[in-house]
């Protein structure tokens, strides 16, 4: 029999955060835990700041009948002459049964003891409870609290609890919490537990009490009415998704309301107020013709006709978080972009303050510059010098999240050039999977210069990410330099480099930091592993030729008939795996017995000869010598008495095997 299941927990508000961090984990360990308990059905999962449900329109009320079968010794070794022994007697103890209700099977083709046992499906009401709470206590939300004479720990204290099997009460008891039939509707509706009489009735007593149980319904709501707002305004309203699933957790009953601010406070930079809207007030910036105008939207979760009061106490808190950011911005361009203080500031432990890191990262931007042929040294080293300056602004150390920004703006109000600003902004790009990238060439070199620094300053003093602990964002600093090397193509051997760099820091294993950076790029490049270690392979360490060596063979072992031409260059790497491909292999035409040889041969000077404009062209090209080096190994022999000719046909087939190496070994490529 199916029935309507309702679970509902109810807790104290919910933080949004580790609850959307888990989001993804909630509904696959419940469908564990029914799967384990044979009480697999479909469901639907809501939440609210208040509770977290699980729906089921249709649940079975017990499990299923099942059977249970057992097998047993071979019945030679379970009886001796008629008599039982140990082994028969064990299993008939296993079964819980006597000796003669033990029956007869087969398995492996030989006659052993057999039980069938017949499962009663236990009734669902008697297993909730288990389910419930080991589904509850398996969620992970980071940190946890205790709360009465609990000893075990939750997110927040729960408060009710609700579970019925149609009309049904199920008893059910999680942290001390019994289930009763009822449940919480919005505070400003009513302060009490209201009573429902069943399963269905739940939903409309949440809705008719201000509660929009569906996330899914509440984040609709809240984007029409930002594109009715839109309209009736004339006006933009920015969503951050970010922001927009943290307003949908933490509300009930969304109704997006716009405020106003003096229009005073628009002299800030509008990374500022944006900053103050979002992080501290969950507000949503308001634009006008492209510009931030003095205006925002919050998200009210209030029940009630008459939202102004809402309104004017949203505007009051706002006030002071933009006087504060005022008052920091004028005090910051008094004082003006000085790095005094910064010796002062701690790095890291054995790396100096940061004024010494930025030493470090003057002299790696020198380097890179002579490298990389920037010819404007003097803002290169102005923009060094002045990158961490705003650590000491009051402005980054109130918002710490705009360093690098802030620099950039106090750079253009002192007088910086647009160069040396946009460097200070930019210095940290790229921070993340979709982000932006240095726009010149000039923040480019500052941006690496402080991964470089930070990469093998680190290495230096053995502070080595391990598993998922990566404290310094060390992975994404190799990331962001792989992009930067691709976006600008600039050359980055990544041995040479760091050996060149590495002579200002304390001697450490180099080879640690090349095989980082190695790691990272079989996670940066989206395809089949063994492509890459086919790169890796041919001896290639440079960043920029390793990205369009990659892309060259993906692109042709993701061709037609691949498959097929990787088998004869495998033949090829097997003949040729005794020889020393490092040392230079003469092949002598005159030693030439047999018509294949002379074609391919010639087949493989046209394609040496040639010019190519990419990796992809030029190893398509070697690759399509494989129909002469078929006719090679159908019509001559290779491994014949006469070591001469044995040894300049395999010189042959080397010289072709280092070419193709020399972009990837072919042969190690698996699918």
């Amino acid at each position: 029999m199916l029935k309507p299941l309702l679970i509902e927990i109810g807790v104290e508000e919910l933080p949004a955060i580790p609850l959307l961090k888990e989001l993804k984990n909630i509904e696959h360990k419940y469908v564990d835990i029914l799967e384990k308990h044979k009480l697999l059905g479909e469901f639907e999962f809501y939440y609210t700041p208040r509770r977290l449900v699980i729906w089921h329109p249709e649940f079975k009320t017990s499990q299923d009948d099942s059977i249970e079968e057992f097998f047993g010794a071979p019945v030679a070794v379970a009886f001796k002459d008629g008599v039982a022994t140990p082994a028969a007697n064990g299993f008939a103890k296993k079964c819980g049964v006597s000796l003669d209700e033990l029956g007869r099977g087969e398995k492996n083709n030989k006659e052993v003891l057999y039980y069938k046992k017949d499962i009663k499906g236990k009734p669902s009401s008697e297993l909730l409870s288990e389910i419930i709470n080991e589904w509850i206590k398996s969620l992970e939300f980071g940190k946890a609290m205790r709360w009465g004479s609990n000893t075990e720990s939750f997110i927040r204290p729960i408060r009710w609890v609700n579970v019925m099997l149609g009309d049904e009460l199920v008893d059910v008891e999680l942290f001390d919490i019994k289930s009763h039939k009822s449940t919480f509707v919005h505070r400003i509706s009513n302060f009490e537990a209201v009573d429902i009489s069943g399963a269905k009735e739940y939903f409309n007593t949440l809705n008719d009490g201000g509660v929009t149980l569906y996330q899914d319904q509440r984040r609709e709501d809240i984007l029409n009415a930002f594109a009715k707002l839109e309209n009736e305004n004339g006006i933009k309203i920015e969503i951050d998704e970010d922001l927009l699933e943290e307003v949908v957790a933490i509300t009930e009953n969304p109704t997006p309301l716009l405020g106003s601010f003096d229009e005073k406070f628009l002299n800030l930079p509008p990374e500022v107020i944006i900053t103050s809207m979002k992080e501290h007030q969950r507000y949503f910036p308001v634009f006008k013709d492209d510009k931030l105008i003095n205006q925002f939207c919050v998200v009210s979760n209030a029940f009630t006709d008459d939202f102004s009061e809402v309104i004017e106490g949203n505007e009051r808190v706002l006030r002071p978080r933009l006087a504060d950011g005022l008052f920091f911005w004028e005090n910051d361009l008094k004082n003006g972009l000085s790095t005094d203080g910064l010796d002062k500031v701690a790095f890291f432990k054995g790396l100096g303050s940061v004024a010494d890191k930025i030493d470090r990262e003057t002299k790696i931007a020198n380097t890179l510059a002579i490298k990389y042929n920037l010819k404007d040294i003097d803002s290169l080293n102005r923009a060094v010098e002045l990158a961490k300056a705003d650590l000491m602004s009051e402005m980054v150390y109130e918002f710490t999240e705009l360093q690098g920004l802030m620099g950039h703006y106090y750079a253009l109000k002192a007088g910086e050039n647009s160069d040396v600003a946009t460097a200070l902004k930019e210095q940290y790009l790229p921070d993340g999977e979709d982000s932006d990238l240095p726009s010149t060439k000039l923040s480019a070199i500052v941006a690496m210069s402080m991964k470089l620094d930070t990469l093998i300053g680190l290495f230096s003093v053995n502070q080595i990410p391990t598993g998922s602990r990566d404290p310094f964002a060390l992975r994404r600093a190799v990331n962001g330099l792989i992009k930067i090397v691709n976006e600008f193509e600039f050359e980055f051997d990544i041995v040479k480099t760091i050996e060149q760099l590495s002579i200002n820091y304390a001697e450490f294993e180099k080879e640690k930091l090349t095989n980082f950076f190695l790691e990272r790029i079989k996670q940066f490049y989206k395809v089949n592993p063994s492509i890459i270690e086919a790169v890796f392979s041919s001896g290639e360490r440079e960043l920029l030729s390793i990205g369009r060596k990659i892309d060259a063979v993906n692109n042709l072992a993701n061709g037609a008939g691949f498959a097929e031409i990787s088998s004869t260059f495998k033949r090829v790497a097997n003949i040729t795996k005794d020889i020393d491909l490092s040392k230079d292999m003469c092949v002598d035409t005159k030693l030439f017995e047999e018509k294949a040889e002379e074609v391919l041969y010639t087949k493989y000077s046209d394609v040496l000869a040639s010019n190519f404009d990419s990796y992809e062209v030029e190893l398509d090209a070697l690759l399509g010598l494989k129909p002469e080096l078929d006719s090679f190994f159908s019509d001559v022999m290779v491994n014949i008495e006469d070591e001469t000719i044995k040894n300049n046909r395999k010189s042959l087939v080397a010289n072709i095997y280092k070419s193709i190496l020399n972009i990837a070994n072919i042969s190690e490529v698996r699918f």
